[in-house]
């Protein structure tokens, strides 16, 4: 099947189409977008700045993909949008370039980011991640595979949520959720381990059992976090959940809900 552009679709010369990829009625494509095959433009998309959206995505009507950042800093340059495979962009969702020359605002592959969801400057979404509806990301926002962000949830600037975490909706994220959790509130909490996300992941019952010992550890016990990861690495299996658990927290900068 041919790429077919509706004739009041609006694409600059040297965009770059893949095979079958549809535009909609009244879409504008400026000139350094390119968007990979059978791709779904809907009408009344705007895609500008330099962004690569990969192969097999939607993007429907109203969305404002790769315009300039809204950060205040912004000096020029070309900072880059980068979107992967079959992931959906449903209305209304801005994803903004990054801030500075030559950096990049990535959304991975599979992910499905529905109404209204905002994803600022310099943010880095990984693989398979939901962001529900009004979901807002403040600028260098890390969101890891597999996350759920709630409706109406919104993150504070730097702050990470690990794999396979979910925060509930209207909650308020100002420090980072470290993997496999349940993150809810304002003031946000953690509420227990994200059990259902492990089992429809494949996660095994060794592996359940493990993270749940280190979640007491790191939550129940009243231990300094610090002391909490020595004794989590002393009386835990040392599974690659567990580890990457451990290193997540390690590397905080903003320090984890607790």
């Amino acid at each position: 099947m041919a790429t077919r552009i509706h004739p009041t679709a609006i694409i600059a010369p040297s965009a770059e189409l893949g095979a079958e990829v549809e535009v909609g009625p009244y879409s504008v494509i400026g000139p350094q977008v390119r968007i990979g095959a059978r791709t779904r433009i809907f009408p009344h998309v705007v895609l500008d700045g330099c962004t690569r959206i990969g192969a097999d995505g939607r993007i429907f009507p109203f969305a404002s993909i790769g315009q300039q950042t809204q950060d205040l800093k912004f000096r020029g340059g070309v900072a880059r949008v980068e979107i992967g495979d079959q992931t959906t962009l449903r209305e209304y969702v801005t994803v903004n370039a990054a801030t500075n020359d030559g950096d990049v605002t990535r959304i991975g592959s599979g992910c499905h980011i529905m109404a209204y969801a905002h994803v600022a400057h310099d943010c880095r979404v990984g693989n398979e991640v939901i962001i529900s509806n009004c979901g807002t990301l403040a600028g260098h926002v890390v969101l890891e595979d597999q996350v759920i962000i709630g409706g109406l949830c919104g993150i504070h600037q730097f702050c990470r949520v690990g794999r396979l975490a979910i925060t509930g909706g209207c909650s308020k994220i100002t420090q980072d959720v470290p993997p496999f959790m349940m993150a809810d509130g304002n003031p946000v909490a953690i509420h227990g381990l994200n059990s259902v996300g492990l089992k429809r992941h494949g996660a095994s019952e060794e592996t359940e059992r493990q993270l749940k010992k280190a979640f007491r550890l790191l939550y129940r016990e009243g231990l300094l976090t610090r002391l909490a990861l020595e004794r989590i690495e002393k009386e835990v299996e040392p599974l690659p959940e567990v580890q990457q658990l451990v290193a997540f927290v390690r590397a905080s900068e903003r320090g984890i809900v607790r």
